[in-house]
């Protein structure tokens, strides 16, 4: 579908602008914790400064009347209950990054829906919007980038049942400190189970150049990507760099390298179709001068297309053996991960666009490449998930970056979609 044009978009002057600049004042105030010097942020999940931001959101929600709880895996919950005992909405991203990454990737979400509750409060108490049929619960999901703890989505995983919480809660960082005691070390964890949730909103930078590129302000994204992930080890034998002739070598570290290049061609292989990656690698003994034994790698393979994904795989698996031919190593999968093509509520993408109409911004569906909380979530309830454009598509870097017209138009969009799941126009529709 081609997007639709924009018709009257907000000016500096309209009554909206005050909520604008109040939005942008605390994403300002948010990104502090954990900045970088390059304009970025380092907040991994559990981490001081990580804890920090988790504080600040408390004190924001609380100061406009939310109750702030911490689940069993320690999702930050702030809940506006206007219908007592009614399920929520649930409406929000995650605040934890990567080591160095930018500062609008899962907090410009979180942030949005809390000024989103916070529009739609106000005009709850002040009769200029009919009661709700449902509360909202803004989330701020623990550990969906999974850079100190895997997997990711841990949170969310935990939060849809589909990932056990003591399973969760014993996974170690490299320090070999755990996720229990790293969130009960903040205070950020309890035997809650969370809110019911009714339906589910969550609002994101799109980490992509295609809405850019085509002039769109509000991506409605209607389905995700297939993604495989692996954790190999690639297993060989300690030797001396100098002295061991290379015929008797067993290259761990050569082994994976052919893991990496066969990634690349692999992708090659399938142009614009297929993505790979190998994010990580770590080398043991990771000495100048000692042959390494032991390497473990996480590699992974995306596309659309199920059908490609599992050529591609299988092109994986084959280049693996010949790698454990070729460097004399043992290659170990020792965790796979993986999700498949699966599309968000059509009724959800049908009230985003009437939403968009009707704010007068351009909008089009859209797939996302990478995953969200909201992936797990629309296998729960029914879920709107929202773009807004990334500048040059960079992301999980330090350069990410949003202009302020674009994340003001998406509180504007949030807001109007939450409130209209709170209204329940989506009740009773869902498949």
């Amino acid at each position: 579908m081609p997007p639709q044009p924009a018709q009257s978009p907000v000016s500096a002057e309209s009554p909206q602008a005050p909520a604008a600049e109040d939005f942008l004042r605390d994403f300002r105030a948010m990104s502090e914790f954990g900045a970088t010097g390059r304009g970025g942020v380092d907040r991994q999940a559990a981490t001081e400064p990580d804890a920090e931001q988790r504080r600040w959101l408390r004190r924001l929600l609380e100061a406009r009347g939310f109750t702030v709880r911490f689940d069993r895996i320690g999702n930050e919950w702030g809940l506006l209950e206007r219908v007592p005992g009614a399920p929520f909405v649930v409406v929000g991203s995650h605040m934890d990054s990567q080591p160095t990454a930018g500062k609008y990737d899962g907090a410009y979400g979180v942030l949005a829906a809390a000024h989103a509750a916070f529009r739609l409060q106000a005009e709850w108490e002040g009769g200029g919007r009919p009661e709700p049929r449902f509360n909202v619960a803004v989330v701020n999901w623990f550990n969906e980038e999974g850079s100190r703890f895997k997997p990711s989505m841990m949170g969310s995983s935990v939060y849809t049942g589909k990932m056990p919480a003591a399973e969760a809660l014993a996974v170690r960082d490299a320090d070999g400190e755990s996720v229990e005691d790293a969130l009960r070390a903040h205070g950020f964890l309890s035997e809650w189970e969370g809110p019911e949730a009714a339906f589910c909103a969550e609002i994101h930078v799109e980490q992509g150049r295609s809405m850019e590129r085509d002039g769109v302000q509000i991506g409605l994204v209607h389905s995700n990507w297939a993604a495989n992930k692996y954790e190999f080890a690639v297993h060989g034998e300690q030797a001396h760099t100098g002295s061991t002739e290379i015929p008797d070598r067993r290259d761990a570290l050569l082994g994976a390298s052919m893991l990496v290049v066969a990634a690349r061609e692999i992708a090659d292989a399938f142009p614009g179709k297929v993505h790979t990656s190998v994010g990580q690698l770590d080398v043991y003994p990771n000495s100048p001068v000692v042959v390494p034994s032991e390497v473990t790698l996480l590699l992974d393979l995306r596309s659309a297309d199920e059908d490609l994904l599992a050529q591609a795989d299988a092109m994986l698996h084959e280049r693996v053996a010949q790698a454990e031919r070729a460097a004399r190593v043992d290659v170990e999968q020792r965790t796979s991960h993986a999700w498949p093509v699966t599309p968000y509520q059509p009724e959800g993408v049908e009230l985003g666009e009437k939403a968009a109409a009707g704010l007068g911004l351009a909008h089009a569906r859209v797939m996302t490449l990478a995953g969200h909380d909201s992936t797990n979530m629309k296998d729960l309830v029914p879920t709107v998930m929202l773009f807004v454009p990334s500048v040059e598509g960079i992301s999980h870097n330090e350069r990410e970056f949003t202009r302020d017209e674009d994340l003001t138009a998406g509180v504007d969009m949030l807001t109007d979609v939450v409130g209209r799941l709170a209204a329940g126009e989506l009740e009773g529709r869902a498949g």
